[in-house]
């Protein structure tokens, strides 16, 4: 595939929703068959749900390369222009530095009381991670330089 498209992100997002939304519908399923709501998921509700979080992470993947690399790549060179996009970047940083030091006191309290609160302490660490990614996605996009080579099909590189 030479074009860098956003029809197949587009289908798997779509997909990712058929995938939710069937899931959804087998709950309501199993409910009107058990005659009240069950707190628990069941298998099938499960497996929907991993597929349809796997699809939702690839249409995303590919909706931000093509965000990042543009639709048709074409040779060209491209100096970086970051503008005042620092700001964002400095905010970001320290958020990055509050959450951590938050996760770190959140720990320490955890320890010392003999307590956890798992989804607390997941949902702070994949908050972490999702500003880290965010910090390497601006870096990428507004601050490194990028420069585009071509080669004939023809050519005699092993590659």
């Amino acid at each position: 595939m030479y074009r860098n498209d956003t029809v197949i992100p587009f289908f798997s997002i779509l997909f990712a929703v058929a995938l939710f939304l069937m899931a959804y519908l087998d709950g309501q399923y199993i409910t009107r068959l058990v005659g009240h709501a069950r707190e628990e998921l069941s298998v099938g509700q499960i497996g929907l749900i991993a597929f349809g979080i796997v699809f939702l992470l690839y249409g995303a993947i590919g909706y931000l390369s093509n965000w990042l690399e543009g639709e048709e790549l074409r040779p060209h060179r491209k100096m970086a222009d970051p503008g005042n996009t620092h700001v964002i970047g400095i905010v970001l940083s320290l958020l990055a530095v509050a959450l951590s030091g938050f996760f770190a006191r959140l720990i320490l309290y955890d320890l010392q009381n003999e307590t956890t609160a798992p989804a607390l302490e997941g949902g702070l660490f994949s908050a972490i991670f999702l500003v880290a990614a965010l910090l390497l996605v601006m870096y990428k996009k507004f601050y490194q330089d990028e420069e585009i080579l071509t080669e004939y099909e023809d050519s005699e590189v092993p590659w």
